[in-house]
């Protein structure tokens, strides 16, 4: 006999992976661990397995999981996976509805990125490029632009008059010039309004207005709750994603959300 002949696969798959489950899990808090253990016991007893078979199946679960502890990782990486997709859930009509002219692409595109970057982050500014290249490049994708000021009063201020070119219908604009000038200050705030065409003095009231203030408060409190730890930081699909993703990178989780579209 070999070691896995008393394993009657139709009869006994969702007990095993139950219990295998139940191993990957064992790092979770005490009320999860004990889910599990109830789910596994009913499991077994549904598949007709005695303390002996179970007594076995674990030992092989545990040999599988020490000679290929790599699938530790990929578990945790699905549930991390998941549970961001749970996050995204509650979120998703709110961020990917931009404000006013904060976005670009496709208005109909069958992907929806959602960027969040500061004025005065130095890989944000490498992104503009990025961004630039995928819409010439994808005709299918929307960009909706979201001010996430984490770096400075500087951060605050550029986000704020962002918003306000938005307002105006010239947010895009006003983006790519703000960043082609240089760190934010109150210099370069006022040249990129200006090639962006904007009224000054409708801009400036709206930028010091409470307005700007809770939605820059409200994109922070979502960049929370989706734990972004910085900038550049991207919803893409049921992703997240951190850093400054390059071209190719943005193709790839495009490639990605577009996929798991497909499947649903």
């Amino acid at each position: 006999m070999t070691r896995t002949s008393i394993f009657r696969p139709a009869a006994i798959r969702t007990a095993f992976f139950a219990s295998a489950m139940m191993a990957l899990t064992a790092c979770g808090t005490a009320s999860n661990a004990q889910t599990e253990k109830t789910d596994t016991a009913e499991a077994l007893k549904a598949a007709g397995l005695d303390a002996k078979d179970r007594t076995a199946m674990e030992a092989v679960v545990r040999e599988y999981i020490l000679e290929n502890p790599e699938i530790i990782t990929e578990a945790v990486q699905i549930l991390r996976q998941r549970q961001t997709a749970e996050r995204l859930g509650s979120v998703r009509s709110e961020i990917e509805t931009p404000y006013e002219s904060a976005w670009a692409g496709n208005p109909n595109g069958d992907v929806t990125i959602v960027e969040y970057s500061d004025y005065a982050c130095g890989f944000c500014a490498q992104s503009v490029s990025d961004v630039s290249q995928l819409l010439a490049q994808d005709k299918n994708v929307k960009v909706v632009f979201r001010e996430l000021p984490i770096l400075s009063e500087d951060s605050a201020r550029a986000a704020a008059w962002s918003l306000a070119a938005a307002k105006q219908g010239k947010f895009y604009t006003f983006h790519k010039a703000l960043f082609a000038a240089g760190k934010p200050n109150a210099a370069t705030i006022e040249t990129a309004a200006q090639s962006a065409g904007l009224d000054m003095t409708t801009a400036r009231a709206f930028a010091n207005g409470p307005q700007a203030r809770q939605l820059l408060e409200k994109n922070l409190q979502i960049a929370q709750q989706l734990e972004f730890s910085g900038t550049p930081s991207w919803v893409i699909g049921d992703r997240t994603y951190n850093g400054a993703l390059g071209l190719a990178g943005l193709k790839d989780a495009v490639a990605t959300a577009r996929a798991a579209k497909a499947k649903k």
